[in-house]
C-alpha cells in the first residue's frame, strides 16, 4: 500500500508556519486531554491538535475497519496492535481530509469546532503504556568515550560491544511526558574524600540524548524473528532523555549494571512520529567492522535515518545555551538489529514496548550526547551565557532536547523533549 501522506507537494487548509514541525507530510500520534476534560487520542498539524476519537465519531475513517472506541482511549496500545495495515491507511485518510482541496471538513464549521484544538487548548499526556523498556547502548563514539574517561584508551570498548547491540533492561514506571519536572534523586556514592560510601543527592546529574523506538506486539515467547522482519514491527520513533546520576550509577554498577541512577527517570517527547512519516530519510549507517553474524547481518541498504538532534540548557533567566549537536545516523548498531537481538532468545516483545537508542554522540566533541562527554569526566566546565559553569545539571536547570529531519524536498519534526530539574525531595517531619 502507498504512503499517499508522504507526498512532499501536499498543502493543508490549516494555517500552519513554514518550517514547522508538524507539516501535512508529518500526521505523528498522541494522546491530549482536552479543555473539557475528556482523554483522546489525536494528531497534530501545525499549532492544531487533531482529536481523533471525534474525528472517527464523526464518519471520516469510513471504510477503515476500526473498532467504535479505537481512539477514545488513554493510550496508542490497542491501535498500535492493530499493525501497520491499519497505521497506514489512518495515516493517509487523515492526509486526505487535511488536502488543502478537500472541502469535506474544511467547510464544515460545526464538526471543525469538534474535531480541531489550538495546542495552547490541550494538554499532551503520556502516548502509551509501557509495559517493558530497554536501553541500548549503540552509539560507537559514546562508548568509546565513556570507556576512555573510566577505563582509559586502550580497554575503552568492551570486548563484546563490536559483536551485538548491548542493552539493559530499564524501569517502565518512571518513563514521563515531555514538560513533566523531575526531582534531583538521592542515593549512595562513594566520594573521593571518603573511604565509606555516603547518602545523598546526586551531585552529578547528566542528561543522555537518546531516541527510542515503540513496537507492536513481535513475537510469541520462544520464538525470535528475523532480521529482515523486524522493522514491519516497529511502529515509531520519540525524543529520549534518559537521566542519569553519574556518581550513582558509578558506585553501584558493577556487577549487575545500571539500577538507582538509572531509575528515577526517563523523558519521551510527546507525539510518535511513525516510520512511515520517516521513510523519506532512510540514510546508511556507520560500517559495521568486523562484520556482524549472519542473524543480525541486514540483507538491505537504508537501515538507520538522518535525524539531526539538539540539546539546551535554558536557565533561570530564559536563557538558551546550545549543548550538542548530533545526529541518529550515528548510531552503530541500527533498530532492527536492536529488535532482532532483543528476540533472539525467545524473548517477547509487546505493542507499547519502548526500547531507547542509548546516548548519541558523533565524532566530535560538539556532538557528544552527555554532559560527562561534554565536560570530559569533569574536567572541562561548559561556560554559559550568563557568566555561569557547569559540570553536570544545577537545581532549576531546564534541558530540552529537539529533534528534525530535513531534505531538499521535505521537512518533519519530533518538537521537543523538555523537562526542569526540581530540588530533591525532603519529608516534612
Amino acid at each position: 500500500m502507498k504512503i499517499l501522506a508522504n507526498n512532499p507537494s501536499k498543502k493543508t487548509w490549516l494555517d500552519i508556519d513554514k518550517g514547522s514541525d508538524f507539516p501535512i507530510q508529518n500526521i505523528p500520534f498522541g494522546v491530549f486531554i482536552t479543555k473539557d476534560d475528556i482523554i483522546t487520542i489525536g494528531t497534530r498539524i501545525g499549532e492544531y491538535a487533531i482529536d481523533l476519537g471525534a474525528f472517527h465519531q464523526l464518519g471520516y475513517f469510513n471504510g477503515i475497519p476500526l473498532t467504535d472506541d479505537i481512539f477514545m482511549q488513554d493510550s496508542l496500545n490497542d491501535f498500535i496492535s492493530d499493525g501497520r495495515k491499519t497505521w497506514r491507511l489512518v495515516r493517509n485518510r487523515i492526509s486526505e481530509v487535511f488536502d488543502a482541496e478537500n472541502p469535506i471538513l474544511r467547510d464544515n464549521m460545526a464538526h471543525r469546532g469538534i474535531i480541531i484544538f489550538d495546542m495552547n487548548e490541550i494538554e499532551m499526556l503520556l502516548p502509551i503504556y509501557v509495559g517493558d523498556y530497554t536501553d541500548f547502548y549503540s552509539s560507537k563514539e559514546h562508548a568509546t568515550n565513556v570507556g576512555e574517561i573510566f577505563r582509559g584508551k586502550d580497554n575503552a570498548l568492551m570486548p563484546n560491544w563490536l559483536h551485538m547491540p548491548i542493552g539493559y533492561h530499564g524501569r517502565a514506571s518512571s518513563i514521563v511526558v515531555s514538560g513533566t519536572s523531575i526531582r534531583r534523586p538521592s542515593g549512595q556514592m562513594m566520594n573521593s574524600s571518603s573511604e565509606s560510601p555516603v547518602f545523598g543527592p546526586t551531585q552529578k546529574l547528566d542528561m543522555e540524548i537518546e531516541m527510542a523506538f515503540i513496537t507492536t506486539d513481535v513475537n510469541n515467547l520462544g520464538e525470535p524473528i528475523a532480521i529482515e522482519e523486524a522493522n514491519e514491527y516497529i511502529f515509531g520513533m520519540v525524543l529520549f532523555n534518559d537521566w542519569s546520576a553519574r556518581d550513582i550509577q558509578k558506585w553501584e554498577y558493577a556487577p549487575l549494571g545500571p539500577f538507582l541512577g538509572k531509575s528515577f527517570a526517563s523523558t519521551i517527547s510527546p507525539w510518535i512520529v511513525t516510520m512511515d512519516a520517516l521513510e523519506p530519510f532512510k540514510c546508511e549507517g556507520p560500517v559495521q567492522t568486523p562484520e556482524p553474524l549472519s542473524y543480525l547481518k541486514h540483507k538491505k541498504n537504508g537501515n538507520s535515518f538522518d535525524i539531526k538532534l539538539q540539546a539546551f540548557l535554558e536557565t533561570k533567566n530564559g536563557d538558551a545555551n546550545l549543548l550538542s549537536e548530533t545526529n541518529f545516523k550515528h548510531l552503530y548498531w541500527t533498530m532492527g538489529q536492536q529488535l532482532t537481538h532483543h528476540t533472539s532468545n525467545g524473548c517477547n516483545v509487546k505493542a507499547g514496548d519502548l526500547m531507547g537508542s542509548g546516548t548519541i554522540s558523533g565524532p566530535t566533541k560538539e556532538s557528544y550526547g552527555s554532559m560527562l562527554e561534554l565536560t570530559w569526566g569533569s574536567k572541562n566546565a561548559i561556560t554559559l551565557k550568563d557568566g555561569s559553569t557547569r559540570l553536570f545539571f544545577d537545581d532549576n536547570d531546564k534541558v530540552i532536547i529537539r529533534g528534525y529531519c530535513q531534505n531538499k524536498e521535505a521537512s518533519i519534526g519530533f518538537g521537543e523533549c523538555t523537562t526542569k530539574i526540581l530540588p530533591t525531595f525532603n519529608r516534612k517531619k
